[in-house]
């Protein structure tokens, strides 16, 4: 039997800021993001299964990517909870904004990282997360690879 991919892709708006940045993504600015989730498996076989023929339901896919990623991060804005601008996330929360703090630097490489294991521990165990991709300008994205990343 074949290994075959697909892809799933998804759009959110984040904000966010990087802290100790020498540019202007020190300031809190936002994306609107494009993110590509490709993973891999062999089509089911058996022809009494519903899904017979796919590798994974895109619907399936689908609710584990919103509810893991897009969910929470759509119109949230994120911001490294180790650095001062806990102080600026605590006024935004404290004034109904959505805010998630992470351990890291919120920039798309960083965040394709945290989407890859949050995506890995809920796909089934017979298929695999290919790879990711976080588009956050037309010409700017960041790539994560398994291959790379075992």
């Amino acid at each position: 039997m074949s290994t075959i991919r697909i892809t799933k892709q998804f759009n959110f708006e984040t904000g966010h800021a990087l802290y100790g940045y020498d540019g202007k993504c020190k300031n809190v600015h936002g994306h609107s993001y494009k993110l590509s989730v490709t993973v891999s498996g062999e089509p089911i076989q058996d022809n009494t299964n519903v899904k017979f023929g796919m590798v994974i339901d895109f619907g399936d896919l689908k609710k584990i990517v919103n509810e893991e990623i897009v969910d929470l991060f759509d119109h949230a804005t994120v911001f490294n909870k180790n650095t001062p601008h806990i102080e600026l996330a605590k006024e935004l929360k404290d004034r109904g904004h959505h805010v998630i703090l992470v351990d890291y630097q919120p920039t798309s490489e960083m965040m394709v990282i945290d989407f890859a294991e949050k995506i890995k521990t809920r796909l089934p165990k017979n298929i695999k997360l290919h790879s990711i991709k976080l588009q956050e300008t037309d010409t700017s994205f960041a790539e994560w690879f398994a291959s790379e990343n075992s």
